[in-house]
């Protein structure tokens, strides 16, 4: 196991240094549930834990996740880069935005996110920064959303970004009658299931598709999230928990 778990070995490599045949080796792992080196944490080299809260509402995942807005006419993951290049630099000709050194700039935008530990039910704002004072209004929100439908918010876990640190959101934690937690340092994977929303909402929503505008883009994110929430392969939301 110390093979596999600290130097990340196949079974052909640990077959080989222990002697053994590499279909036993890999029978072993398989039984103890090793087999894939995804399920090995790569700081620890232990097995990774997968947990889940009881309850919708026991615990929601918060943060923020960056995706640069998109010039007029389209950017370059769809266009040439030449092409997206010169509609960014059209685009902040016409809004005024320059970056270092009087380049232009388009700007980013910062989608605050909440997915609820249980269900997988999400949510979701885009906004103009990641300031403390705009998580906590996404906070509220949130709650306010998931209260509409049915789930109590009792715990929060972030990560250790300056907003999330802040006074502002702990006064407000205290009095949405929340408990916040945040993550251990340079252990991402503790918030690991909003991570791999982020990565859902990057494919499904964010380069999904040739999107003109910024504008455009923004405008499709409730119907996206929409989806996301009621479609089974993707755990959509039954009402009481995941769906089956």
């Amino acid at each position: 196991m110390q093979l596999r778990w600290r130097h990340r070995l196949g079974p052909v490599q640990i077959a080989g240094r222990l002697g053994m045949q590499a279909s036993t080796v890999h029978a072993v792992l398989v039984r103890c549930r090793i087999n894939r080196l995804c399920h090995i944490d790569r700081v620890t080299g232990e097995p990774l834990r997968r947990y889940e809260h009881p309850h919708p509402g026991s615990l929601i995942h918060v943060d923020v996740t960056k995706f640069g807005n998109i010039p007029d006419g389209g950017g370059h993951k769809f266009l040439s880069r030449r092409q997206g290049r010169a509609n960014g630099i059209a685009t902040a000709r016409r809004t005024g935005q320059r970056g270092r050194h009087y380049r232009p700039l388009i700007g980013t935008a910062y989608v605050h996110t909440v997915i609820d530990d249980h269900s997988r039910l999400a949510y979701a704002e885009i906004c103009a920064d990641e300031k403390a004072a705009t998580a906590v209004a996404v906070l509220q929100r949130a709650v306010t959303w998931f209260t509409e439908r049915g789930v109590t918010v009792e715990r929060v876990l972030s990560d250790n970004g300056s907003a999330y640190r802040s006074h502002t959101w702990r006064d407000a934690c205290a009095e949405l009658d929340i408990n916040h937690k945040r993550t251990r340092p340079y252990r991402p994977q503790t918030n690991g299931k909003i991570e791999r929303f982020h990565r859902t909402l990057a494919d499904g929503w964010a380069y999904a598709r040739l999107y003109e505008s910024t504008e455009q883009r923004n405008a499709t994110l409730p119907s996206w999230l929409h989806f996301y929430n009621h479609c089974e392969s993707l755990g959509g939301w039954s009402g009481t928990g995941r769906s089956e």
